[in-house]
This record gives C-alpha cells, sequence and structure tokens, in this order.
C-alpha cells in the first residue's frame, strides 16, 4: 500500500515500533464478508481524507449507515499506455487500474484466500468510479516489520501466510507487492495484501519463481483445479481476456513449478 506512515507508538518484543495514524481503529465491527460489501456500496461517505504517500491519489474514506462508522480504501487511478517509463525502466503495456483491486478480491476468493484481502467493491464517489475496500486494522506493515526486526510471536504460521502471498503474486504478476507498505499485518498478526492496481500484467512468465519455495495444500489444489470459464464469469467486469488468459498461462507454470520441487524434495518439504 502505497500511503502507509508512521504514527502511534506501541511495544511489541521490547522494540518501539511507528504506526501509522489510521491503524487507531474503534472495535471492529463483527460484519461477514458480505455485510461489509454492502456497507461499503451503500454507506455514506462523512469523511475524506487524500492520503499523501503514493502516486494514485487515494483517499482514506470514513462511512457511516447510521449504526456503524467505518473506514475504507478509495482508489480511482485509471492509466493505460503503450509505454510508460518507470525508476525500474520502461514498461510495455502499462496498467494502473483501481479495477484490479476488484479482480484481486474476486480471484482470492475462488483460491480460498478472501481472508487474506480485504473486501472491495466497485462505487462512485465525488463523480469518480474507483474501487472502494474495507479498511482493516494492522499493527504495521511488513516493511516496518523488517526494518524493525520484530520477530512473529508464531513464526511459522506467519511464514505460511507469506508463502501463499509468494504465490498469489506470481500468479496475478503484480509488479508492485513487495513495495514495503503493500503487506499488511493484522492486529492478531493476520496477513494482508492491500493495493493491487500495477497487477494483472499480459505476461505468461513468472517474477520470482525460486521465491515460491512451499505451498498449502489448499492453496495448490484451488490452483489446479481453477477453470478459464468460471475465472471469466467472476472477473469478466474487470479484467480483458489478454489479463485472464495471462493468468490461466502463468498458473499452469506455478502448478509446474511446485510439482517439481515436490518431486525434488518431496511432499513434506514443500505443502503444508
Amino acid at each position: 500500500m502505497r500511503y502507509k506512515k508512521a504514527c502511534i507508538t506501541l511495544s511489541l518484543a521490547s522494540i518501539l515500533v511507528v504506526l501509522p495514524a489510521f491503524c487507531r481503529t474503534q472495535d471492529e465491527p463483527q460484519l461477514t464478508p458480505e455485510q461489509q460489501r454492502q456497507f461499503l456500496l451503500s454507506a455514506k461517505v462523512i469523511r475524506s481524507k487524500q492520503l499523501a504517500q503514493g502516486v494514485t491519489n487515494s483517499f482514506q474514506l470514513t462511512l457511516s449507515d447510521g449504526v456503524i462508522t467505518h473506514d475504507a480504501h478509495f482508489q480511482s487511478i485509471e492509466e493505460r499506455k503503450a509505454f510508460k517509463q518507470l525508476e525500474r525502466g520502461g514498461e510495455i503495456n502499462f496498467a494502473d487500474s483501481y479495477l484490479y483491486n476488484l479482480a484481486a478480491y474476486e480471484l482470492a476468493g475462488l483460491l480460498g484466500l478472501a481472508d487474506m484481502v480485504p473486501v472491495a467493491v466497485g462505487r462512485k464517489w465525488e463523480g469518480k468510479a474507483g474501487a472502494m475496500a474495507w479498511w482493516v486494522p494492522t499493527l504495521m506493515t511488513e516493511g516496518k516489520r523488517q526494518e524493525k526486526k520484530i520477530r512473529p510471536p508464531d513464526p511459522e504460521t506467519f511464514n505460511r501466510a507469506i508463502y501463499k502471498v509468494q504465490v498469489f503474486t506470481e500468479l496475478i504478476y503484480d509488479t508492485d507487492r513487495w513495495n514495503p507498505g503493500n503487506i499488511l499485518i493484522g492486529k492478531n498478526w493476520e496477513v494482508y495484501m492491500v493495493d493491487f492496481t500495477r497487477a494483472f500484467r499480459l505476461y505468461h512468465t513468472l517474477q520470482r519463481p525460486e521465491k515460491m519455495a512451499r505451498c498449502s495444500r489448499e492453496l495448490l489444489e484451488k490452483l489446479r483445479a481453477l477453470d478459464g470459464q468460471v475465472l471469466a464469469a467472476t472477473v469478466r467486469n474487470h479484467l480483458t481476456e489478454l489479463e485472464r488468459t495471462g493468468i490461466m498461462k502463468r498458473r499452469d507454470k506455478i502448478v509446474a513449478h511446485l510439482d517439481k520441487l515436490i518431486a525434488e524434495k518431496g511432499e513434506g518439504a514443500v505443502l503444508y
């Protein structure tokens, strides 16, 4: 998430950690994902704040339906160019789109990863179409955790979540996933992925397959079972046919990569 800045202080593992001001939330409303979705679609925006960090001009919105008040993240960026020069080099078929936030949430649901991607809906605000996502309370970003060298209370569970992030990142070819602010750590050390506006490239190759050292059995089986027609029906309003084809081609390479690791190292060393 290209909009995180430090603000509050808490003690964790005897280290002072600086956290974003907007991490300080009241008790989280106990809503189902569908209830969160309906809230995001219908609740009234009562406050807004443009987030200073990042290039997508995103906003933190406070919504209320008269009973519940909660924050959301709103991105409306929609930029597509045949070629764009970036700091890391030029990119052909460049895209930076709020639609990818919606696609990522729907795809995560197909793969059993919905708990790692905040609920997101398409909605207009102040005349702009955009993606509105549920604001999750967090301890810190993964970038801040690494910077402060904070050890998770349950390293194995945390690392397993990061392995899922790595697989999902390859599947959607997210060129900005390892931005220090794009992985959030929840209050109970849940791992959340946010901000997908530079994902879903057209490439059929993988970025960093060596990072996919392990995978959950459930995720691998869901990858094997991912059906192109089901994918199209789920995300056709958000992704083009070429973008969907890229997902399926990369899925094949991810499965082949993991199968090779299993053959070389044994199932127990790769799957959990």
